[in-house]
């Protein structure tokens, strides 16, 4: 991509942009693939997957400034202490570069979800700092060069930005909006031990799955977890074989009674899906009560 492939608009905002970094779930997950050699993209995993965010994540305030900066705050701030370039400011830089202009722009960031999680946490952080600076910009998020530029940061990045349900397939660049999902809640349990994707996806083993197929819509929550419990995730063996937390936190999920649960992307968090908030919310004090170290939260899936 050349720099300045993407021309801000006339009006840029000068006061600070906020925005919210939900977190991504993977209610089903099948690898139908790999990139052979030669392809684009040689040796990446093929999926299908049913994407959606909860109504819970890191939040982040762009503001114009003198120059480009991050500050990490939150109860996970720690564990991104000295781990390298940061996907936030990553997309900072790149999107100043592709524009044509100065990454002035200081970037706070509460880090509330777990990291290494599965849950998007750092391409959710990348989508929100390149919808905040479309708005701070005047940028086209429906540009095609953006759209590239957010896969670049990594696969999850362009689901990201959609902060809606979707299909997803491909690699990850094949982004599919969904109709509106029934009214729901999530239950996400992640037992704070991080699981990083390169070796789930190193250990997974056994045939490639069929693509899924698709209903053109759910009549109720009931029916959206059939769908869950029949799509699963193609992952959770390899995950398990290498975090056994994760089978115990899915044992604790099913003895929730749940409409459905599973493993999101490639672990360790996992979710147990609901009618509403007020059949999950009692759920997620009883597992906190049992499970004091594990990460627990209950929330509103995003229709």
């Amino acid at each position: 991509m050349a720099a300045g492939a993407v021309k801000s608009g006339a009006v840029a905002r000068k006061a600070p942009v906020e925005r919210l970094a939900p977190a991504k779930v993977n209610l089903i997950l099948r690898i139908t693939g790999r990139r052979p050699p030669g392809a684009p993209q040689a040796g990446y995993h093929e999926l299908d997957s049913l994407v959606v965010f909860a109504g819970v994540g890191d939040r982040l305030v762009l503001a114009p400034a003198k120059a480009p900066g991050l500050s990490v705050g939150g109860p996970f701030a720690a564990a991104l202490a000295g781990g390298g370039a940061n996907l936030a400011l990553t997309a900072l830089k790149r999107l100043a570069q592709l524009c044509d202009r100065p990454p002035n722009v200081a970037i706070r960031l509460e880090k509330n979800l777990p990291v290494a999680a599965g849950i998007g946490g750092g391409s959710a952080d990348a989508a929100a700092v390149i919808s905040g600076l479309a708005e701070l910009w005047g940028l086209d998020l429906a540009n095609r060069d953006l759209r590239r530029l957010a896969l670049s940061l990594g696969a999850d990045v362009p689901v990201c930005l959609t902060q809606r349900p979707c299909r997803v397939a491909g690699i990850g660049e094949q982004v599919t909006p969904l109709p509106a999902l029934p009214a729901a809640a999530l239950l996400l349990v992640n037992p704070r031990i991080p699981l990083a994707t390169p070796p789930v996806f190193a250990a997974r083993q056994g045939p490639f799955s069929a693509p899924l197929d698709w209903p053109a819509d759910f009549a109720d929550a009931a029916a959206l977890a059939r769908f869950v419990a029949a799509g699963g995730n193609d992952l959770t063996a390899a995950a398990i074989s290498l975090v056994p937390a994760v089978a115990e936190v899915l044992r604790a999920l099913a003895a929730t009674a749940p409409l459905a649960s599973g493993m999101s992307g490639s672990g360790a968090t996992c979710f147990a899906l609901f009618a509403d908030l007020a059949a999950a919310e009692p759920a997620e004090a009883a597992l906190a009560r049992r499970n004091p170290g594990w990460w627990i939260k209950a929330a509103p899936l995003l229709a």
